[in-house]
């Protein structure tokens, strides 16, 4: 009888330790899952509120403007393509709501920075000209209908003016620091004059980490006596030399000021490429 006592108290032992470790081996997967998949801080219908912790003017007219989120883990939630809606007020203390993309991705974790031109007559560069450290800014998102899939193209053109590069930057971000995705970027990028290009220094800096799979060539209504890059308008011919051939695994995003992107539009139909513009400014 102490013996079936005894070996009845082992198996009872032993069920007990396997539910104690399959306890804990479903915890673990649910904290790695979770993990891997951090719930972002936006709201697609409701406007939250994000604090302002740094301001960094890159010119007279740029700066980029670093928000705080919740905890140093958060992450914004941003799918890749696709962008957020900023609340604001004008000079004339009017609610105006403009679309912008941030430069930072999920992989950068507690905060997220939008890089911003303020135009003069600009009504939500009045809002973000007006803003100092320990403000909130008020965004809703994601919006947008493009969303980017690793390996969904061969390659994609990108031609993009002004403001209009930050949506480029962050999807050729996401490309190139991705490992397992092989997608090459070819950006056609144009402004007014030198000192109008936003991100020269990060665009620089892929060009020359990511050889042979990011290009970027810089167009200038007003260049300076010294210069390589193209002049004018973007042309049909710069969009044949400097983008792929078209193809059903070539793909031309877009983005940038509305007789930009109808011109572009037009050119690239023209040409029987497949496009997409990102957002409209």
């Amino acid at each position: 009888m102490d013996l079936e006592f005894l070996q009845s108290m082992d198996v009872q032992i032993l069920a007990g330790v396997a539910v104690a470790v399959l306890a804990v081996v479903v915890t673990a997967a649910a904290f790695l899952f979770s993990s891997k998949k951090p719930k972002g801080c936006l709201d697609p219908e409701n406007f939250k509120e994000f604090k302002l912790v740094k301001r960094q003017q890159l010119s007279h007219n740029v700066a980029k403007f670093t928000f705080e989120l919740p905890t140093p883990t958060s992450v914004l939630g941003l799918p890749i393509g696709q962008h957020i809606s900023c609340r604001g007020k004008d000079s004339q203390g009017e609610e105006v709501i403009k679309p912008y993309t941030p430069t930072t991705l999920d992989s950068d974790v507690g905060y997220f920075e939008l890089v911003i031109k303020m135009y003069p007559q600009g009504r939500m560069s009045h809002h973000f000209r007006e803003m100092r450290v320990g403000d909130y800014l008020s965004v809703k998102g994601p919006k947008g209908r493009f969303k980017y899939q690793p390996g969904q193209v061969r390659a994609f053109g990108m031609i993009a003016g002004g403001s209009g590069i930050t949506p480029m930057f962050q999807v050729a971000r996401a490309i190139l620091e991705n490992p397992k995705d092989t997608t090459n970027v070819h950006l056609i990028y144009a402004n007014v004059t030198n000192d109008d290009i936003l991100l020269k220094e990060e665009l620089d800096s892929l060009a020359a980490k990511y050889p042979g799979r990011f290009n970027v060539y810089y167009v200038l209504n007003q260049p300076p006596e010294v210069w390589n890059g193209g002049v004018g308008f973007v042309s049909k011919e710069m969009i044949q030399t400097h983008c792929p051939a078209p193809a059903h695994d070539i793909q031309i995003l877009r983005c940038g000021p509305p007789p930009m992107n109808k011109a572009m539009g037009a050119h690239l139909e023209a040409l029987g490429y497949s496009t997409e513009m990102l957002f409209q400014f």
